[in-house]
């Protein structure tokens, strides 16, 4: 008699779905009408906001708004899976750029803790920005603070092509 087997991809590609819709990680346009001095200011750096940044004004205006707005902490909420998760923006200032695909690493301390992988990056762009959900099913707990660096191979090799200036602790 012939059993057919299900392949373990199979068999798991429901949670996986859930998993991937519980878990975002938009990465959206560069920003077009940033001028090369507000990029060099930032260069290396991962801003985290509460909303998505609007140049605005001159370059001195433009760069004293975005480093207000940059926050050191982002507010959580239980989601439906009553599951603590975290959304927030995030513009990263590419300090290296060819990559065409870069991973989001959260750190605490030395420990690292989760990951999340973004693929379709023009590796021409040095300003990329976008908007993240995590939860601590994925690794994080509130109350603790993290390192975000953005990761990926430049020419080979694999470096750190911007981070946070400082950590951010998850409420």
């Amino acid at each position: 008699m012939y059993t057919p087997t299900v392949s373990i991809l199979a068999r798991l590609a429901p949670a996986l779905v859930a998993v991937a819709a519980a878990t975002t990680f938009t990465p959206g346009p560069a920003h077009a009408d940033v001028s090369k001095k507000v990029i060099a200011t930032f260069k290396g750096k991962i801003l985290i906001t509460a909303s998505p940044l609007e140049a605005g004004g001159d370059d001195k205006g433009t760069i004293a708004d975005w480093k207000k707005k940059a926050v050191t902490s982002v507010k959580g909420q239980v989601n439906g899976n009553d599951v603590q998760e975290w959304t927030f923006n995030y513009t990263a200032f590419l300090g290296k750029l060819g990559a065409t695909s870069l991973t989001l690493e959260f750190y605490d301390g030395d420990k690292y803790a989760a990951n999340r992988m973004l693929t379709g990056i023009d590796p021409k762009d040095p300003v990329l920005e976008g908007d993240i959900t995590i939860d601590e099913d994925e690794g994080l707990t509130k109350g603790k603070r993290y390192t975000l660096k953005l990761v990926g191979k430049v020419k080979g090799k694999e470096v750190t092509v911007a981070a946070t200036a400082g950590a951010i602790t998850m409420e």
